[in-house]
């Protein structure tokens, strides 16, 4: 039995393994499937490789995303450390521009002029004052006394005279003046050397400046160099005056640059109120064309109206009048019938806003300004506001201080060496600036009388600092120390300094004639001052060099 059930089994399995469906011949379909295996194979071979190539594209994308990042984040990083860098810069920059401006404001408002200390006098001024003898006390007391001191009575004199006389012919001037269409003539005043006591030269002679104003609804708008125009340097210290009306905006209606149409009119400006024409203009002495009030038609107008005044006064006295210099429209001289004359000048100025500061057509004696670059540049005065520091400082000074008689010794001494030397490029005004700088930065009591002879060594050397340095400030324009009490316009403290040695940089021969003369002026000071002080003896000085002669 169970060996008959071993064989039915067998069979069985027999015929399932040879059953021709599950385990077909070799020669049946096996080529035909392993031919679309292997192109089944190919084709997902080719398709993984596609894969492969899109996956490789698209890790190199990401990897040039990720640099370009990276790269974005470094320059990010690096414009933020460049931006803390700049930032830093810039604060340290403005710290530094803020400290020198600082600085600058201290040094024009403290020691902007430096007059110089005792101890770098004789590294600059070694050669200058090498072998020159300074007279003593003595010796410039009496010069002073015998030489200069008498001379304060006839300026007195002479002041007195001239002022009467010139406003009696300033009132001659408006009586013959049209009041509608002429310029209005205000009081004069008198400036200078003459009105601060410390002229000492023959002869003298008295400044008066008048004042004007156009005739209504006339007004004068001025512009200055430190007004915020645009002035190039060899302009500054001047000035324009522009002429308008007094109802004009100053900044000028739209009507005047829009053409409105024949039926719109301008509320504010009817025709009556247009601007006048081109003559009429010029009638009002202004530069052809223009607005700009022109200096030499101020002349021209201020010659004819004083030659009719004075023929209108002439009757009342026993002189004769007539202008005595070609070259200076303002100088006037008064002939007496004794052969003596008197020279004054009379020069018309227009007032700055409603300062003292002045602007002037000309000086009556060339030297302190150069040639003015146009007719309608004005040159700017301060003497009102001079001789008023020097009346302010004199009261706080030690009684019969020495200050003015520095001044005058100087001026004299300078005026005898270009008597025999020639015109230098100093002028007196130069003289002056100096010694407002030293009266400024010395102590009251520095200026006792008995100290003569050390404040004018201090003059000398500090004049001779500053030919050295060719630089010789203006000694208003800039400073900020001027007293209050003045009532000084601010606009012209706050302004860069005014070098009044810049035309000794520009001209080179002008200065080294001013050097020679100055050193010669050194050298022969005990000489010239001895000259006129009859007791010392000839013995005491140092000979007149032949050279001067």
């Amino acid at each position: 039995m169970p060996v008959g059930i071993f064989r039915v089994c067998l069979v069985v399995i027999t015929a399932i393994v040879n059953h021709p469906l599950l385990f077909p011949k070799e020669n049946g379909t096996v080529p035909e499937n392993v031919e679309e295996i292997i192109q089944k194979m190919k084709e997902r071979e080719e398709s993984l490789r596609l894969e492969q190539l899109r996956l490789e594209q698209e890790i190199a994308d990401q990897e040039a995303t990720q640099k370009a990042l990276e790269k974005a984040a470094e320059v990010v990083e690096e414009s933020k450390e460049e931006k803390v860098r700049w930032d830093m810069w810039t604060a340290l920059s403005m710290v530094i521009f803020l400290l020198i401006e600082l600085w600058r404001q201290d040094f024009q408002e403290g020691n902007w002029q430096d007059t110089g200390g005792e101890e770098d006098d004789m590294a600059v001024l070694g050669k200058a004052f090498k072998g020159v003898a300074f007279p003593d006390k003595a010796v410039l007391a009496s010069f002073y006394e015998k030489r200069i001191l008498g001379t304060t009575g006839d300026m007195a004199r002479m002041r007195e005279m001239v002022e009467g006389f010139a406003d009696d012919l300033l009132e001659a001037l408006r009586s013959v003046c049209n009041r509608d269409a002429d310029m209005e003539v205000e009081d004069c005043m008198g400036v200078g050397s003459m009105y601060e006591n410390w002229r000492v030269r023959k002869p003298f002679v008295c400044d008066l400046i008048v004042p004007f104003a156009p005739p209504e609804p006339y007004c004068f708008r001025s512009q200055t160099w430190c007004s915020g125009d645009c002035f190039p340097p060899d302009e500054q210290g001047y000035g324009t005056i522009k002429v308008c009306r007094a109802d004009e905006d100053v900044t000028g209606c739209i009507c005047d640059k829009t053409k409105l149409g024949e039926d719109m009119l301008c509320l504010l400006h009817s025709k009556a109120n247009t601007t006048r024409p081109s003559s009429e203009m010029e009638d009002l002495l202004c530069f052809k064309n223009t607005q700009y009030l022109d200096a030499d038609q101020v002349m021209k107008w201020f010659q004819i109206a004083v030659t009719k005044a004075w023929n209108r006064i002439s009757h009342k006295y026993e002189f004769d009048l007539s202008f005595s210099l070609l070259d200076s429209p303002g100088a006037l001289k008064i002939k007496f019938r004794s052969g003596k004359s008197i020279a004054f000048n009379l020069t018309p100025v227009v007032q700055y806003e409603n300062s003292d500061v002045y602007f002037i057509s000309h000086f009556p004696r060339r030297g302190l300004a150069a040639d003015l670059p146009s007719s309608t540049h004005w040159f700017l005065t301060f003497a009102v506001y001079e001789r008023r520091f020097i009346q302010l400082v004199s009261k706080t000074l030690p009684a019969n201080a020495c200050h003015v008689s520095c001044l005058q010794i100087l001026s004299f001494l300078h005026g005898k060496q270009c008597s025999l030397t020639g015109p230098s490029g100093l002028t007196n005004y130069h003289l002056k600036t100096v010694m407002l700088h030293l009266l400024q930065a010395r102590p009251s009591q520095d200026w006792a009388p008995e100290k003569l002879e050390a404040r004018l060594q201090d003059l000398l050397k500090f004049l001779e600092k500053c030919l050295h340095e060719k630089k010789l400030y203006h000694f208003f324009i800039g400073n900020g120390k001027v007293p209050a009490e003045l009532g000084f316009p601010i606009i012209f403290q706050r302004a860069e300094p005014l070098n009044l040695f810049r035309p000794f940089v520009l001209r080179r021969d002008v200065y080294r004639k001013t050097v020679d003369t100055f050193h010669e002026m050194l050298r022969n000071m005990s000489a010239l001052i001895n000259e006129y002080t009859v007791h010392i003896p000839l013995a005491h000085t140092n000979g007149i060099h032949k050279d001067s002669l």
